[in-house]
């Protein structure tokens, strides 16, 4: 691996890509973003992504030497096909993200799912660096997850292992799940799902999560019981897969954890709850990166092919 030049690396998400230059230290040096046309099929999806690429290499202080790309959808991170995906980004199963780029731009291309380049770079450079075993934990629209072992993530047979939304919940009862199957954890715990029980508490229509969050700064009880349960349904999940894994730090990230320190702290007190007790000290932290954390571990994947 060549520690001069920089590399690409591109976050290709359902409403928005993004594309960046990163040095071998792991240093942003140049940044631009775009919606992603995810309705229009995936030409139009690989046209913006390659383009943006292009903007920035045209203006790059150095050769781009390599591509990382971190993807929404089930990637084969070894032959860089979208092996499933959802509605959100039409067409994009089937797409050979590594070879249409890689052909497009003409340099080496890595391909992952974005939840594991979002482990990856908080492992390599946010508030996991410096561990060898990594748990992270994304909460947002859904509930993913990534285990980082040395310097890759554990991908599964079958290029899905991540789907922590998909565990059963004993705190989701016999809700209906975003993947058709009943009583999973994304069914209680992700965003929308707080937002929905909320509703379903009250019968009083939100907008969204952000407005279960507002009436509970407001002091709303029911809103208060709502971001509680969803801290605690993950924390429980957490303790379970910590269990499990094993990993000698625990990261969890995601829109949902703007909740503040009420769903925090009832994290917190749900992990314990559930770890053994010689995994009880293992830390439970804050993604730390934000946006800059996929865009820093598919550069790291980057940098080993360039």
């Amino acid at each position: 691996m060549s520690t001069t030049g920089l590399v690409a690396a591109l976050d290709i998400g359902g409403t928005k890509t993004t594309a960046a230059l990163v040095t071998a230290s792991g240093e942003i040096v140049g940044r631009r973003t775009a919606p992603t046309p995810g309705r229009s099929g995936a030409a139009a999806v690989l046209d913006t992504a390659a383009g943006l690429v292009e903007k920035l290499r045209a203006d790059a202080p150095g050769v781009v030497r390599a591509l990382g790309v971190g993807s929404a959808g089930v990637i084969d991170s070894g032959s860089g096909l979208v092996l499933s995906a959802t509605d959100v980004l039409t067409g994009w199963t089937g797409t050979d993200l590594r070879g249409d780029l890689a052909r497009r731009l003409g340099v080496p291309v890595t391909v992952i799912n974005d939840v594991h380049a979002h482990a990856l770079g908080e492992a390599r450079h946010g508030v996991a660096a410096g561990h060898d075993t990594v748990l992270y934990v994304a909460v947002g629209t859904g509930v993913g997850a990534s285990f980082v072992l040395g310097d890759t993530v554990l991908t599964g047979a079958h290029s899905a292992a991540g789907h922590a939304g998909h565990q059963p919940s004993a705190y989701a009862g016999s809700l209906p799940c975003t993947c058709g199957r009943r009583g999973h954890l994304e069914a209680i715990a992700a965003g929308p799902a707080l937002a929905a029980e909320y509703v379903r508490r009250t019968g009083r229509p939100v907008a969204d999560l952000r407005a279960v969050a507002a009436l509970a700064a407001d002091g709303d009880k029911a809103a208060r019981d709502v971001v509680r349960l969803g801290g605690t349904a993950i924390g429980s999940a957490v303790g379970g897969l910590v269990n499990v894994l094993d990993p000698a730090a625990v990261v969890v990230g995601g829109g949902v954890t703007g909740l503040g320190e009420p769903w925090w702290r009832a994290l917190r007190d749900a992990v314990p709850a559930e770890t053994l007790p010689a995994l009880a000290g293992v830390p439970v932290l804050a993604s730390t990166l934000g946006p800059d954390a996929p865009l820093l571990g598919a550069a790291s994947l980057a940098w080993k092919v360039s």
